[in-house]
């Protein structure tokens, strides 16, 4: 979709540098759109992109050039182009218009085809079945071809004389004069050279029937009318499979709740979710769909976020935690306030990566781009030279427009088209069920080369927060110890205080209430729990206040702050009892995801700002080996160019705004979803759920879309190759040629959507 950029460009006003999604109409194939890139890329100041499989061009353009020019270049191309209208945050309008227009697409496809089937069967029948060629039966032959060569085809030849009025040729230029060339030879055949006598045969054979038979008068209309079903066959296939490679964006843009009870005075009360602002509380009850991302004010529940991040155990929430929109309550009644509405939401800003990625072209499409723009009139080129060459050679003029004919027809360069675009819809539609976001096609390309990641600690490789590992007792039981620091350090706000008082709250259960409390800024609290004077804090805090250490908690303490962690000190009636540990603890799936990364051939680096020992603690309970500790976030990029200028092709994960610049640095950057926005938006690749392990799956899919489209390629090129020669020295019946090249688009397609049957390794 657009930004509100391109709507102030829409209307015709000057902006500074923008970008406008067209919609395109009218291409049939590759060189189409090469030809509508080509027609942009000439005016001053654009950068366009049209890609044939989602119909659309995402043009860059200046403040000089409005989108209305932008639109009548296109149209002057030969084509048709129209702005997007644009909805209400949360409105439908658009997509199911543009959704309609694809169906209604389809449909036509549908019905041309059946009609043009049902008269080139019999055709075909009669041409090839000698038994059932009765007296004058190639004149009901005529009468059932000439429909179809004239009407069924007539969307290629309307576009083919569009193109010629532009002087240029695609590949409906090939198709038209390979069908009229084979139905306006049959009427000469017909009417003036003998075919129409009674008592004329035909039979079947691959090879064409002239140069097999000899100078007998044959006529070619099966080959017309088959032809041009096979066609409509293949051009039918491409669009539901098309459809099919594109459903996981329309799926993206269904979920979504439709309407949503907001509270007013304490009532609730059914709005359009379109009408829901920031702000607005709502309720959600369960089994409903969350309206839209916000906070959990009241109730307790739990979230069903499968649809969005693939994992099948849904998240307990409660007041205070963040909520996805279109994620679905399985729990208890909700009170939400909405934090983002509209475009802004977590759901639409997926869809508009999926989209992005899409739309954009990656390597190898680009170079068949480039071949398509010269293919077609290097094929019109090679079809006539073919048909003089056989008419120079003594020939009869029948032999050689069949084998020119051949020559047009085989050369279609449908399947070199659609080789890249459908691979890239099917794949980033897969990753975007999966919680797998691939930003642009170029992310491919960068996946393969990869071999070092660098992997950000805290929130990536461990959880980014505090928690309680352990307790240490010297004279006191361990429940005690719980509830009476968990008390103190409740009043808190300060994140090891959370911690302590998160698990104390979880063992012990109800914690009781402290008075008189005090916090020492960058030492410890204090607090009165029961009558009893609470100190919890640091050791040298304590030891300040004459207060011993016994050993034991000493060791403990040597122990766990030479693994990086953080120890608190609880004393009361002038003794220290225990030491609580506390530290930023590794996520469970993060040593698994290591050693599937490495599987994959990346070597892992871990980078930190923290210090050395807690840093290679960390490594070492996840499997890696290269450790780059106590870096300021500002020198992240630095590591990442060094590592860069030392032959590394690098990857980088994280998730904080700190990692921002670094995973833009870096080849290919990786971001949690459970991060912040900017590491988000710098990110190549975006893992929704936050588990390491997708970056395991997400490279898996990424690489597995390029190989699929390097697949599809050779195959487009050896299928053209191969039969090019044939078709020339006059060994393809065109009637083969035709079926060959309708079923070389289609396998493409359906080589592309075995990428929908990708499996994640885990269910993360």
């Amino acid at each position: 979709m657009t930004t509100q950029d391109t709507r102030a460009t829409a209307q015709g006003s000057s902006l500074e540098a923008s970008t406008v999604d067209l919609a395109i109409t009218g291409m049939t194939c590759a060189s189409c759109a090469t030809r509508i890139e080509r027609k942009l890329n000439k005016l001053a100041g654009v950068e366009a992109s049209v890609n044939f499989a989602t119909a659309s061009a995402r043009v860059h353009h200046s403040a000089d050039v409005t989108a209305d020019e932008l639109v009548e270049t296109v149209k002057s191309a030969g084509y048709g182009a129209a702005l997007p209208t644009l909805p209400a945050a949360g409105s439908e309008g658009a997509e199911r218009a543009a959704e309609d227009a694809e169906a209604r697409h389809v449909r036509e496809l549908r019905n041309r085809l059946l009609a043009s089937a049902m008269l080139a069967v019999p055709v075909v029948v009669l041409s090839m079945v000698p038994p059932v060629q009765f007296r004058f039966w190639q004149w009901l032959a005529f009468a059932l071809a000439s429909p179809v060569a004239l009407w069924g085809a007539w969307p290629f030849h309307r576009a083919a004389a569009v193109n010629a009025r532009h002087r240029a040729a695609t590949m409906d230029t090939l198709v038209s004069l390979g069908v009229l060339a084979a139905w306006v030879w049959s009427v000469y055949a017909l009417f003036f050279g003998g075919a129409g006598e009674p008592g004329m045969h035909m039979e079947f054979t691959l090879l064409p029937r002239s140069a097999a038979r000899g100078s007998t008068p044959e006529i070619y209309l099966e080959v017309a009318a088959a032809l041009t079903a096979f066609i409509l066959a293949g051009r039918y296939f491409e669009a539901r499979a098309r459809r099919r490679a594109g459903d996981a964006i329309r799926a993206l843009m269904d979920l979504g709740a439709k309407d949503v009870a907001i509270l007013r005075d304490g009532i609730e009360v059914r709005i359009p979710v379109d009408q829901l602002t920031v702000g607005t509380e709502f309720v959600v009850r369960p089994g409903e769909k969350i309206a839209t991302d916000g906070q959990v004010v009241d109730g307790a529940s739990a979230v069903d976020e499968s649809l969005l991040t693939g994992e099948a155990v849904p998240a307990e929430v409660g007041p205070g935690d963040q909520v996805t929109g279109a994620t679905v309550n399985a729990g208890g009644r909700l009170i939400v306030r909405a934090t983002r509405v509209g475009s802004d939401t977590k759901l639409a800003q997926i869809a508009r990566l999926v989209e992005d990625a899409q739309t954009g072209k990656a390597q190898a499409q680009r170079l068949a781009d480039r071949v398509s723009a010269v293919f077609v009139p290097t094929v019109l080129l090679i079809a006539a030279s073919t048909f003089g060459v056989w008419l120079g050679l003594g020939s009869t003029p029948a032999a050689a427009i069949t084998a020119a004919v051949a020559v047009l027809i085989i050369a279609c360069p449908c399947a070199l088209g659609l080789a890249t675009p459908t691979a890239l819809m099917v794949g980033t539609g897969r990753g975007a069920q999966l919680g797998l976001l691939i930003r642009g096609p170029e992310v491919l390309e960068s996946t393969r080369r990869v071999d070092t990641i660098v992997l950000d600690k805290t929130g990536t490789v461990t959880e980014g927060r505090m928690r309680l590992v352990d307790v240490i007792t010297a004279d006191t039981e361990r429940a005690e110890a719980l509830r009476r620091a968990g008390a103190v350090e409740h009043a808190s706000e300060h994140p090891i205080a959370r911690a302590i008082a998160e698990a104390a709250a979880t063992e012990v259960g109800e914690l009781p209430p402290v008075v008189s409390f005090s916090n020492q800024a960058g030492r410890g609290v204090i607090g009165v729990v029961d009558g009893t004077t609470i100190h919890a804090g640091r050791a040298s805090w304590l030891m300040g206040l004459d207060l011993t250490l016994p050993a034991k908690l000493a060791a403990a303490q040597q122990d766990a702050e030479g693994a990086g962690q953080t120890v608190v000190f609880v004393a009361w009636d002038g003794r220290v009892r225990a030491a609580l540990v506390v530290a930023d603890t590794i996520k469970p799936t993060s040593a698994e995801a290591v050693a599937q990364l490495k599987k994959l051939g990346l070597t892992p680096v871990l980078l930190t700002g923290d210090n050395e020992a807690a840093a290679r603690h960390v490594a070492a309970q996840v499997g890696i080996d290269r450790v780059i500790a106590e870096v300021h976030p500002e020198d992240k990029v630095d590591v990442i160019k060094q590592l860069q200028a030392g032959g590394k092709v690098v990857a980088m994960a994280g998730d904080g705004v700190n990692d921002a610049a670094a995973l833009a640095q870096a080849d290919l950057g990786l971001a949690m979803g459970t991060g912040t926005d900017a590491a988000i938006a710098a990110a190549d690749l975006t893992l929704v759920k936050g588990d390491l392990r997708g970056a395991v799956d997400a490279i898996r899919l990424a690489r597995k879309t390029l190989a699929t489209i390097k697949g599809n390629l050779f195959w487009a090129f050896a299928y053209n190759l191969a039969a090019l020669p044939l078709a020339a020295v006059g060994l393809l019946n065109p009637l083969i040629a035709g079926a060959a090249m309708a079923c070389s688009s289609v396998f493409v397609v359906s080589n592309s959507l075995r990428l929908r049957r990708f499996q994640p390794l885990h269910a993360h």
